[in-house]
């Protein structure tokens, strides 16, 4: 039998336009690959748990191509924007009280800062992770250094208002005329200017999104880049319990020396510096038991561990942003006078305005 050959041809064309269709069709249903879903916190679609997930997850859809959105994340989610709001309030009082100026409130000032930075961070990490579509790896690094730079840098405000602590007490007669507005602002910008370079790592390469063995717990930080992150806190923490060894020393020296000079309020000298000394005991406590064991634990771990341990360790340490507002800011008499004036227009009678002392810690 004789064959068109125009009719063959025009046939071929057909079958190739068809090949190249379900090509296509093909390509475009497969999902974007791991490393193109970065996240600071453990990703749902790690190389330990795809048969979990799936046997879980019934073949359900994806929100953002990441599996079903976790309770964790929703729990980080929810802590991230409590403590957005909290410090947004905080900030709001330093920045319409004109009095509230001292380097203290300063520090008060960028530790808040830090911490709503963090809290939003938090939340912008679970849109890219769930909401974004298509996933965006520079997006995700963003969001990813967005919590790195937050975090340093409510970190070192901590440390920041330790060291200030310890100079009022330390230099308690030329505290005021050494610690100028100008130098706590020259050394504020040192400090985020730094911890923005910490920021800055995984958009400038320091990410393992091409090498998913060498993650971390944190993606996309590598592990090596984790362990120095960990030790650098620890150092940390152990300068600021340092600090509040001394801060304990000099505090009881100057109750002894005002108890002898004046008998008559050495009992309320004495109040006064067990108060304190609660209150940074209350302070250091906090801080260790939040950060401390998530520190210790993306030191010694990777990636492949479960990714329900690095959530239940990084949720107390998120939360420590949220105690932060409480212990710095709300507990202080001048802050609480602001609050008071803002929220009634009055100050109650009860209100205590006693001068703050150099015992005061």
């Amino acid at each position: 039998m004789l064959h068109n050959p125009a009719a063959a041809a025009a046939a071929m064309e057909e079958q190739l336009r068809q090949q190249q269709l379900r090509v296509l069709l093909n390509a475009s249903s497969r999902p974007f690959p791991s490393s193109s879903r970065s996240s600071i916190w453990p990703s749902n679609s790690s190389a330990s748990e795809p048969v979990t997930a799936a046997a879980a997850g019934g073949g359900e859809a994806a929100a953002g191509g990441g599996g079903a959105v976790s309770p964790w994340d929703i729990a980080l989610c929810a802590t991230g924007t409590a403590v957005a709001c909290e410090n947004a309030l905080v900030l709001a009082v330093l920045f319409y009280t004109p009095s509230l100026r001292a380097p203290m409130f300063l520090l008060i000032g960028s530790l808040a800062l830090a911490d709503l930075l963090a809290g939003l961070g938090l939340v912008v990490n679970f849109t890219v992770q769930y909401l974004l579509q298509p996933p965006n790896a520079a997006v995700a690094l963003s969001a990813a250094g967005l919590l790195l730079t937050a975090f340093s840098a409510s970190v070192c405000s901590l440390l920041a208002i330790t060291i200030d602590r310890y100079l009022s007490l330390y230099n308690a007669l030329t505290y005021h005329t050494e610690r100028t507005l100008s130098f706590t602002c020259a050394l504020l910008l040192l400090m985020w200017l730094l911890c923005l370079g910490v920021g800055l790592l995984p958009l400038l390469g320091w990410n393992c999104l091409r090498d998913q063995a060498a993650c971390s717990v944190l993606r996309p930080v590598t592990k090596d880049n984790a362990a120095v992150l960990a030790v650098t806190f620890l150092l940390l923490f152990a300068l600021m319990l340092q600090l509040y060894l001394q801060i304990c020393r000099i505090a009881f020296r100057h109750a002894q020396q005002i108890a002898v000079q004046h008998q008559f309020i050495a009992t309320a000298q004495a109040t006064s510096t067990r108060k304190g000394l609660s209150t940074l005991s209350f302070i250091l406590g906090t801080f260790a038991l939040c950060w401390i064991p998530f520190a210790i634990y993306s030191l010694v771990a990777d990636s492949s561990y479960p990714a329900v341990y690095t959530y239940s360790l990084a949720l107390p340490a998120t939360c420590n942003s949220l105690i932060n507002p409480v212990i710095y800011a709300f507990r202080n008499p001048d802050i609480q006078k602001s609050l008071w004036l803002a929220c009634c227009g009055c100050i109650p009678s009860t209100f205590s305005s006693r001068p703050r002392t150099s015992s005061d810690v």
